[in-house]
């Protein structure tokens, strides 16, 4: 994919900077596989906000995904590279030798026509998917799993790939894209390569009305609320709230760990942190 600039005739346009969108080759996708998808609008199920700055934005269908790639019967075609609205990867639709046909995430470079195969015996092509032990040293592997036969759940958005540092009897060390290095078992399946739209993270939206499309409000600063809306609100003209960050109901928003999950921290081998 590469990216599309446009002159600066207009204040948007100046720093606008998006996908051209040339590796895409549906415009609508295959009904069978797609779903409706109902929007929450940042609201729990007693309708109280409870992730602000949500709301609006287009209709979307949601695209049934196939993160457990375990048809491993017979290869597959990619039949069209399609746009997916709920996640920053392109998505594949390929069809199977007795028609079935399924969404899997693109890798990077992906052409229609290309052939894919799952399992052991796969070929060591980028887009195959086959189990973490069948895989070489330093290669890098999207959608992993973590439990074997749940579909992958590491290394899914645009640009994304881990990289498999080492094999120690049955666990495999693979480095996460947070530097992180994690101990997952060998018969867990992973596909080699690289996400698709590697140049999301490139992408300039340029207007507040593209960001309304997806759904994005805007986003108010608690040092410009009055007191009575946020603790870092009020003073006497510009202050910057004169205590540490915080969120509306008081909670500091830095330096506070967010992992909580210790049955997992054996797998662990590499924080990503320096400290560990």
């Amino acid at each position: 994919m590469a990216l599309k600039s446009y002159n600066p005739t207009t204040p948007v346009q100046r720093f606008k900077q998006i996908s051209d969108k040339s590796e895409i080759t549906a415009d609508k996708p295959y009904k069978p596989l797609t779903e409706g998808i109902k929007r929450s609008s940042g609201r729990n199920n007693g309708g109280r906000i409870t992730s602000r700055r949500r709301g609006g934005g287009h209709k979307k269908l949601y695209r049934l995904i196939d993160f457990k790639r375990n048809r491993t019967d017979s290869a597959c075609v990619v039949e069209t590279i399609e746009y997916d609205p709920n996640r920053t990867a392109r998505i594949a639709l390929v069809k199977y030798a007795d028609g079935q046909r399924r969404y899997v995430l693109a890798s990077e470079g992906l052409k229609v026509g290309t052939k894919l195969k799952n399992g052991e015996g796969s070929e060591f092509t980028a887009g195959n998917t086959m189990p973490l032990g069948c895989i070489p040293m330093n290669t890098f592997v999207y959608n992993i799993e973590i439990k074997p036969g749940k579909g992958g759940q590491i290394a899914r958005s645009a640009g994304c790939a881990a990289e498999l540092v080492s094999k120690d009897g049955k666990m495999v060390q693979v480095r996460l894209p947070s530097g992180e290095i994690r101990l997952i078992q060998e018969i867990c399946m992973a596909t080699i390569g690289h996400v698709s739209n590697a140049d999301h993270s490139n992408e300039v939206s340029g207007s507040a009305g593209r960001s309304r499309w997806l759904g994005k409000r805007p986003s108010v600063r608690g040092v410009v609320m009055n007191p009575v809306d946020h603790p870092l609100g009020g003073g006497e003209g510009r202050s910057s709230g004169g205590r540490h960050p915080c969120s509306p109901w008081g909670k500091n928003c830095k330096g506070q760990k967010t992992r909580n999950n210790k049955a997992t921290d054996k797998l662990i081998v590499k924080r990503r942190t320096k400290r560990a």
